[in-house]
């Protein structure tokens, strides 16, 4: 793991710089502020008919500031670290989040607090020093393992995109906490045709990964489950209408809960009354047969995560065990408001976005 200097250097503070910042986000009364620095490479590449068609390369760098006073945050970020600019930004959150209603004390302490000794992913390998070419020849090579398999399919379309963020928090209570988050995506795209019927499938895999997900077995692994569909899709009619028994595989089964129950566990929704779960902790809501887990510790998954981004440990949360509704799926915010301890969902779209609990 990378130590805490590492990430000190990379965003050109010290700890009395955070300490400084923190003071000017609760100079007008806030119960609470916290840090949140980020540095994230992006890359992408797109290959169709042989040829790399388009890509992408850049980086993003900041700080977000929050300050929270009661029910009330004020958040603002900016595209430096130098400390003018932070201490100018931590004085507008300060404003926007003073005088808020006092419904909930503070922010709720990441209990027990740690830095992670062994993540779920490797925080060294990443995607800086990866070569275009290295890149375009393996898309290449996944291209012409999906042609060779079957003489029906017309085009193929196949990509890449990576990201490698280091993240480093640091929060009003005096927890600091950092972390590298590889990840990279390679989806394909075939269009096929018996010269009576034509459709398309597609497939892909995400990991928190660097370049040492470009193995040979992958591209075997995404080639086979591409071709392997296509008789079916050709040989597919259509069903009559009406009711009948539906059988739930793995995969899509998992978007249909994602949206259908998992938006509505997560706390904010409940803490405002509007989801259909509000109130409903310790009740059977389905079939005892039924477990509904979300898992931030599963090794280089996509949704792995050492911390969320409010600094939390990544946890292993049951919102429902044998049918019954256990907990939501809380940040700091939620977690006081209903008495309990965060669930690392604390989730942001990049340091210019405050943290709200998600999936």
């Amino acid at each position: 793991m990378r130590d805490e200097g590492h990430f000190l250097n990379l965003f050109k503070v010290t700890k009395k710089d955070m300490e400084a910042v923190i003071a000017a986000a609760m100079s007008c009364g806030a119960s609470y502020a916290d840090l949140y620095f980020e540095h994230t490479i992006y890359r992408n590449l797109i290959l169709r008919d042989g040829e790399v068609t388009s890509g992408g390369f850049h980086i993003d760098y900041g700080v977000g500031i929050r300050a929270l006073d009661g029910e009330k945050t004020g958040y603002s970020y900016c595209e430096t670290t130098q400390m003018r600019e932070m201490l100018e930004a931590a004085k507008v959150a300060a404003s926007i989040g003073s005088g808020g209603q006092r419904s909930i004390k503070t922010a709720t302490p990441a209990t027990p607090f740690r830095n992670a000794e062994k993540g779920f992913y490797d925080d060294t390998l990443g995607w800086e020093q990866s070569e275009v070419a290295a890149i375009s020849d393996y898309l290449k090579r996944l291209e012409l393992n999906i042609n060779s398999r079957d003489n029906r399919i017309s085009k193929t379309v196949a990509s890449f995109s990576a990201s490698h963020s280091s993240v480093m928090m640091f929060n009003s209570f005096g927890e600091l906490c950092s972390d590298t988050r590889p990840m990279c995506s390679i989806s394909a795209r075939i269009a096929f045709s018996d010269g009576k019927t034509s459709d398309s499938r597609s497939t892909s895999r995400s990991f928190r990964k660097g370049p040492e997900m470009l193995t040979d077995d992958l591209i075997d692994e995404i080639a086979s489950e591409l071709c392997e569909g296509i008789d079916n899709c050709l040989e597919a009619g259509r069903p009559k209408g009406g009711k009948m028994p539906v059988v739930m595989g793995a995969g899509a089964s998992g978007i249909l809960l994602h949206e259908a129950m998992g938006h509505a566990f997560e706390a904010d929704f409940n803490r405002k009354g509007q989801s259909v779960f509000c109130g409903k902790i310790g009740k059977r809501i389905c079939s005892p047969d039924i477990n509904i887990v979300d898992d931030a510790t599963v090794e280089f998954n996509r949704g792995a995560c050492n911390f969320d981004d409010e600094g939390v440990p990544g946890q292993k949360t049951y919102m429902v065990k044998d049918g019954i509704l256990t907990s939501y799926l809380h940040d700091r915010i939620s977690a006081s408001h209903f008495g309990v301890s965060p669930t690392g969902n604390g989730r942001r779209e990049s340091f210019r976005f405050h943290p709200i609990p998600r999936m």
